[in-house]
């Protein structure tokens, strides 16, 4: 119980900090596209308060703080599912709990370089540094999807690992190309088909109606160290894991929904509209009439 209820809460973490970069990220383009640079926080704007301005940063903060402290206690659990004599679990916990720690530090210094003049953090520097811990991420997911015992739980985390590559990617991209702005919607939306992936991890190895026939939980793994799924046959290995691939594009093709739902309401909100809003060149008659005009006029002058 206690596994699902945390995957809950990272997946809702995600999937709102994804939601709201891509909100803001949008609203800042369409109100100046030729002054638009990506930014790694958008103060909260609704609020007066000079505290409230940053409630991004503290709930960021708040949310990594939990996954660390979670990451941790669960690396002590005992493990019946050894490979030799390993606890396989305990490593790739505490990888995970190192990654977020140094999340944790990324956005403390993003805090004080917004509230104080101690850390001056530039924007491509914070993209920069972003893209060395997403590639890290990565790596440990891999690492874990690697040595897990749980097909499903392998599978979940190379999934999961191929998510972090793009973030990876995307703010390295950002960090060259501040005004990229194809860049910037993108890591608001791999924000959020991680945080759904999250979401489907855990449904997928701790809810029995969504774990894949012929798999079943091991009723020895009391805490759900590992994932807790295990598939007895190679046909429903075979076939569980494709159904997580088929998952995981529903889940993309339902984040592109998502990008192009809000880029419409942000664009009706400004009241911007993106395309036929040019100018209509002069035409060659209008050019001469207008020629003719001026001459009349320097003429009556004179």
């Amino acid at each position: 119980m206690a596994a699902i209820i945390y995957h809950i809460f990272s997946s809702s973490a995600l999937l709102s900090l994804g939601l709201y970069h891509l909100i803001c990220t949008t609203s800042s383009h369409l109100k100046s596209p030729r002054d638009y640079f990506a930014k790694p926080f958008h103060p909260f704007s609704l609020s007066s308060s000079q505290r409230l301005k940053h409630l991004q940063l503290y709930l960021l903060i708040l949310c990594l703080l939990i996954a660390f402290a979670h990451q941790t206690l669960i690396s002590s659990d005992s493990d019946p599912l050894l490979k030799g004599r390993t606890p396989v679990h305990r490593f790739t916990s505490l990888q995970a709990a190192g990654v977020l720690f140094l999340f944790i530090l990324l956005s403390l210094a993003l805090l004080l370089s917004e509230t104080t003049s101690l850390l001056p953090f530039p924007p491509d520097l914070f993209f920069g540094v972003a893209a060395a811990l997403f590639f890290l991420q990565y790596s440990v997911s891999s690492a874990s999807a690697s040595v897990q015992i749980s097909d499903l739980q392998a599978k979940c985390d190379s999934n999961s690992a191929s998510i972090s590559s793009l973030s990876s990617v995307l703010c390295l991209v950002l960090a060259c190309h501040p005004r990229l702005f194809v860049a910037d919607v993108g890591l608001g939306a791999s924000l959020c088909l991680q945080g759904l992936w999250v979401l489907q991890t855990g449904l997928s190895l701790y809810v029995d109606a969504f774990i894949p026939e012929g798999c079943h939980k091991l009723l020895d793994v009391v805490s759900g160290v590992e994932g807790s799924t295990k598939c007895d046959l190679e046909d429903s290995k075979l076939r569980a894991v494709a159904i997580l691939d088929l998952v995981f594009v529903v889940h993309v093709m339902f984040v592109v929904v998502i990008v192009m739902v809000i880029y419409a309401a942000v664009a009706r909100t400004v009241g911007i509209r993106r395309f036929g809003s040019y100018e209509v060149l002069p035409t060659a008659a209008a050019a001469d009439s207008n020629h003719i005009q001026m001459k009349a006029m320097t003429g009556t002058q004179a």
